[in-house]
């Protein structure tokens, strides 16, 4: 890990020195948007086969959530940016299911569990322009896990039943590492629009038993300065 934060500090200082240089100027900016997030991996795989027993009465589902922070964009070349960034982000995933049995269907009981990862993340994109505004983005991404909580919510003909929530961070791993990637459009007036993905390269978990990744999917506009 800190050898990528000194990787992620040369680069930055590269590209500092290389607009001073050429006297171009650095921006800021600020973003915001929504999350669909899951997990994946083998442990997933093996209780999705088990959902897929449960007759429809078990789906997993995407956790949804949302992002906010601020970005730098340092131009380095003609129609190319560095841009480090730092931000909230909400993750996790979601289990629905409903009581297997016909005799009980007249109760309509539905149970959710969804799993609340929020980590602060620090992103490194860099940005490639093609044309006016429009460009693509690829870099690293660290994440530092702020929190994990389960919540467990439950309903019986149309009333609340259940809903509690836990804080579950022990044996979760403390930094993620992701490649990012995605579309955006820039307008003239600093508005920007961008479409993303997180690919989660490190297990969730600490000791790597569950084979489980994050993956997310975002949508951010933003305003740079």
């Amino acid at each position: 890990m800190k050898k990528l934060f000194l990787l992620i500090a040369v680069v930055l200082g590269g590209a500092a020195t290389h607009v001073n240089a050429q006297q171009q100027p650095i921006r800021f900016g600020v973003k915001v948007g929504a999350n669909l997030s899951n997990w994946e991996g083998e442990t997933v795989n093996s209780a999705q086969n088990l959902i897929d027993l449960s007759d429809g009465n078990v789906s997993r589902k995407m956790r949804e959530g949302v992002h906010a922070g601020v970005y730098m964009s340092i131009p380095v070349g003609p129609g190319f940016e560095i841009e480090p960034g730092l931000q909230y982000s909400q993750k996790g995933t979601r289990l629905t299911g409903k009581l297997p049995w016909v005799e009980t269907e007249f109760l309509n009981a539905n149970m959710t569990i969804t799993n609340k990862s929020e980590y602060i993340e620090l992103p490194v994109m860099a940005k490639l322009y093609v044309g006016e505004g429009f460009h693509f983005f690829a870099g690293p991404q660290v994440a530092y896990l702020v929190s994990n909580k389960v919540q467990a919510q439950a309903s019986v003909l149309g009333f609340n039943a259940l809903n509690r929530e836990w804080d579950i961070k022990n044996g979760f791993r403390e930094f993620d590492m992701s490649v990012v990637g995605g579309v955006g459009y820039r307008f003239t007036n600093g508005l920007n629009l961008s479409a993303g993905y997180d690919h989660g390269l490190n297990t969730i978990d600490d000791n790597g038993n569950f084979e489980t990744y994050n993956r997310t999917f975002k949508a951010s506009v933003g305003y740079t300065f």
